[in-house]
């Protein structure tokens, strides 16, 4: 798998990382063994994290399984704090007590020293930015982290944030912006991305696959053993089944039909080669889920195909 730089970072990453978002809690142990060799195995580095993700059950899953699926120093370790959710309460903060707080847990699920790279993982009005930044710049003083940055920032405030960082000697330089970015939610493109490239930041975009919807699955309704007929996932996959939404997707579809594609294969093509992305975050199910996103390494989309999903996805 090609490997790029993160932002205008010496960080290599693979140009798509591993979501984890579902381990330890709809992925097993051995569901979540299964898709990491396959990810490793197709070159795969970069695997996405966030102490938020089920309580830790995530951090610590990853944890079990590095030094013995694959070696601490063969990926690329990113997680993120400032979202947390204990007995049923959602609770966000990026004060710089709760955040370094917070690190120090994960590098206890995780079991290892240092985190590659580490993200504030929401902008929380009534917080200075200063506060949040020096939790960053402690972070990556200490060790703990070698390359940090932000999370669902818009615009303005991902240039705030690393303007602040720029400006100050000693301070870290910001390497990324982790944003929802798929041919459904391209509402990216009018300031967190023109940002991005103008502050040197690369953008890793998460639910590249329109929360499951592009990949036509949801075309005729909802599978039983969809994310959609979830619990946990209900609300947040029904927000893109309308009929904006479904014309995007059949769009998707009759451009893998015409490739030979899949319309997965084509909406995972089309993020993964938007200007400033550094990697889309696949979450996968099962492993023959995830590998039939690796399997997007040698394909690229026509410039007539993406002319025409541009047209057609544009936001109103």
């Amino acid at each position: 798998m090609q490997q790029r730089a993160l932002g205008a970072t010496g960080l290599k990453i693979s140009r798509l990382g591993l979501g984890t978002l579902t381990w330890g809690r709809d992925t097993d142990e051995h569901e979540a063994r299964d898709q990491l060799i396959a990810f490793v195995e197709a070159g795969g580095t970069l695997i996405d994290t966030a102490a938020g993700y089920g309580d830790g059950a995530s951090e610590s899953l990853i944890g079990s399984l590095l030094g013995d699926v694959v070696q601490r120093d063969d990926v690329v370790l990113a997680s993120k704090a400032g979202i947390s959710r204990r007995r049923g309460v959602r609770e966000t903060n990026t004060s710089r007590g709760f955040l370094l707080r917070s690190l120090d847990e994960s590098l206890r699920r995780l079991g290892v020293d240092h985190i590659d790279l580490w993200q504030v993982h929401a902008w929380v009005d009534g917080i200075p930015i200063e506060e949040t930044l020096t939790a960053v710049d402690i972070a990556v003083s200490s060790g703990r982290v070698a390359y940090a940055g932000v999370s669902n920032y818009n615009g303005w405030q991902s240039a705030q944030a690393a303007t602040w960082q720029r400006a100050g000697a000693g301070r870290t330089v910001l390497a990324s912006n982790q944003v929802e970015y798929s041919l459904l939610a391209r509402h990216a493109e009018h300031e967190v991305l023109p940002a991005a490239e103008a502050m040197g930041l690369g953008v890793l975009a998460w639910s590249p696959l329109g929360r499951g919807v592009l990949t036509g699955k949801y075309r005729n309704g909802t599978p039983a053993d969809s994310r959609a007929a979830s619990p946990h996932f209900s609300n947040f996959v029904g927000s893109y089944l309308n009929a904006r939404s479904q014309r995007v997707v059949e769009a998707t579809v009759a451009a893998a039909e015409g490739l030979g594609w899949t319309p997965l294969e084509v909406a995972l093509t089309w993020v993964r080669d938007r200007p400033t992305v550094a990697a889309p975050i696949v979450g996968a199910r099962t492993a023959a889920q995830l590998k039939a996103s690796l399997g997007t390494e040698e394909l690229t989309l026509p410039r007539e195909i993406i002319e025409a999903l541009d047209d057609v996805s544009a936001p109103e």
